[in-house]
């Protein structure tokens, strides 16, 4: 096997971890009511399924970056499959809501291993064009997981419940894992006298857990409940601590000379926004479908794949292209198509035909291929191998900080819009439209300030393949 099959075969078994950690963060997500229903439990019980694995596997992306660092990579990175492999098989063993939470959560311990690292791992091993080719191909397998968890989802669901969402994974897993250690490279940046900076970890552990927890639970408990008041000062002292602490050490955890890399800071502004913007789109999208279309699960999981196809062509040539000749000016066409998307979405109705949808989502899905692989190449470009492990999990942060953040405002905002609504006696239809339509406006905010700070990052870009 030569050298170029050989970084390709690592990349392979690289994304596939990538890919399951994104897969099942949402594969779950039409499988709730499901859910709820054999465990006996309430909606708002349920949600902890999917709040559980997102923040376990959300706050420990810098650490788990961090040990990528000073740690071999591939016993690093078969831990995480390892341990992916045991969620899942114990996720499908389940009987109860409190195992079935505890289980998500050590699942998510793996997820989060893998997607801290393979961005790190691939940057590694590839350069130039190259480099942005594979980044280019992971961030669409990315996106290609998370979307294409509701779509099987919906089939396993229709044909043999819920139990059976976590068995696909398993046998993925454990063949990941073998040649994780096998291939993945096994060697690390020596460094003389390493201290691990644990009392920082908790302290970012802590601030972190909080901020995410509040924006998950704001919309459940109230934004001006005691609850959120309390987890907001959490974060901020914990936070503060953090911050003072790393600047006083000499082995912080997270070293904020990063962030003084204009293309890094803004770069990952722009990541985080990104995906506000997109999950603007996602969230609501399916209840559009359910509710004022009258699709059912299946049929809404089909559609969506329009997104995840077109995605999943354009991601890896786009990253190409950014490889060779930069991603100034194709992150700035990406944002605008997240944009143009949108405002198509704010026309959508009662008589909106599925054509219609196919093709607004599948244009989304360009933008996002033109947008994420470029942007990542970018950012990646000016880390020195040594600290890849760190930004690639601040990166991975960033896209789900964005996440969650998308997802939070967009249920309250949309919940508000429509409890308007209703409250001035709009039948329900014209309530959820309308709510739907002013969302899709916040949306169009978010992808306007996307590019706002996608321009400044990379407005002096040099080519990543001259780094």
């Amino acid at each position: 096997m030569t050298i170029k099959n050989i970084k390709w075969t690592i990349f392979v078994v690289t994304v596939i971890g990538n890919f399951l950690g994104m897969f099942d963060s949402t594969t779950v997500n039409l499988a709730l009511y499901s859910m709820s229903q054999d465990l006996s439990v309430s909606m708002t019980q349920i949600q902890w399924v999917i709040i559980a694995y997102m923040l376990t596997l959300t706050v420990l992306l810098p650490f788990f970056g961090k040990l990528g660092d000073i740690l071999p990579k591939n016993k690093l990175y078969a831990t995480g499959f390892g341990l992916f492999a045991l969620g899942a098989f114990l996720n499908y063993t389940a009987q109860s809501f409190g195992w079935l939470i505890l289980f998500r959560c050590i699942e998510a311990l793996g997820a989060s291993i893998m997607i801290s690292n393979a961005s790190a791992i691939i940057a590694t091993i590839f350069k130039g064009a190259r480099r942005g080719k594979a980044l280019g191909l992971n961030g669409g397998i990315v996106a290609l997981g998370a979307l294409m968890g509701p779509a099987f989802s919906g089939i396993l669901l229709h044909y043999c419940g819920w139990h059976a969402i976590f068995l696909p994974s398993i046998p993925v897993a454990l063949f990941g894992a073998i040649y994780a250690y096998r291939l993945l490279p096994s060697h690390v940046f020596k460094q003389n006298n390493f201290k691990f900076d644990y009392k920082g970890f908790v302290y970012f552990t802590v601030s972190i857990f909080s901020l995410l927890l509040a924006i998950s639970q704001g919309k459940v408990w109230g934004w001006s409940s005691l609850k959120i008041l309390l987890l907001g000062i959490i974060a901020l002292i914990f936070g503060i601590m953090f911050y003072i602490r790393d600047h006083k050490i000499d082995y912080p955890m997270i070293d904020f000379k990063l962030f003084k890399i204009k293309e890094f800071t803004f770069g990952s502004a722009a990541v985080m926004l990104s995906y506000m913007t997109m999950f603007t789109d996602s969230v609501l999208l399916p209840f559009y479908m359910q509710e004022i279309l009258n699709y059912n699960p299946m049929k809404t999981g089909m559609v969506i794949l329009s997104y995840a196809s077109l995605l999943s062509i354009t991601a890896p040539l786009a990253g190409r292209y950014a490889g060779k000749h930069g991603s100034k000016i194709i992150t700035r066409c990406g944002v605008m198509i997240y944009v143009i998307s949108l405002l198509i979405f704010i026309t959508f109705n009662e008589a909106t035909s599925t054509l219609a949808i196919v093709c607004t989502y599948g244009f989304m899905g360009i933008g996002n291929g033109l947008f994420q692989s470029p942007s990542n190449n970018a950012i990646l470009a000016k880390i020195h191998k040594s600290e890849l492990g760190i930004a690639s999990g601040i990166l991975s942060l960033s896209r789900n900080m964005g996440q969650i953040l998308g997802v939070a405002i967009t249920i309250t905002a949309f919940s508000g819009f429509k409890a308007t609504g209703l409250a001035q006696n709009l039948v329900y239809n014209t309530a959820f439209l309308n709510a739907f339509h002013y969302t899709m406006m916040i949306g169009v905010m978010f992808g306007l300030t996307c590019f706002t700070f996608a321009f400044f990052a990379y407005k002096n870009e040099k080519i990543a393949g001259q780094h």
